[in-house]
């Protein structure tokens, strides 16, 4: 896992087309205050192939969670969308734009730390 930081959260979102369309694989409670997610994601770094992004989260404050069964009914046209707020790294479906957006969202994760894995599709 490699960590990401504040530098390089715009341009992650961005190769990743925050998330368009991508498809939510499984969502891992590893403990309370560690949660893994995986996405399959087109990258615009690899001619929009599509590739699995699994992303982990560390120091979980908050969090609206689904079932593994109904994420498949998620809809992510809309994408999803990291953002950096103060201290925290905050991951919500949709768009959101700010903490409060994201935590209307129907699925969202906020914590001091977040790591990313690439992965086949």
């Amino acid at each position: 896992m490699k960590p990401l930081t504040l530098n390089e959260l715009p341009a992650f979102n961005e190769r990743f087309s925050h998330f368009k369309d991508a498809e939510f694989r499984s969502l891992n409670i590893i403990s309370p205050l560690h949660i893994q997610t995986t996405f399959a994601v087109q990258d615009s770094a690899r001619a929009y192939d599509w590739i699995t992004i699994t992303l982990e989260f560390n120091g979980v404050s908050d969090a609206r969670l689904l079932e593994n069964s109904r994420l498949y009914l998620l809809d992510i046209s809309d994408g999803a969308n990291i953002i950096k707020d103060e201290s925290l790294f905050a991951f919500g479906i949709g768009e959101c734009y700010n903490i409060s957006t994201i935590k209307s969202s129907s699925c969202y994760i906020i914590a001091n730390t977040l790591k990313y894995e690439e992965g086949l599709y």
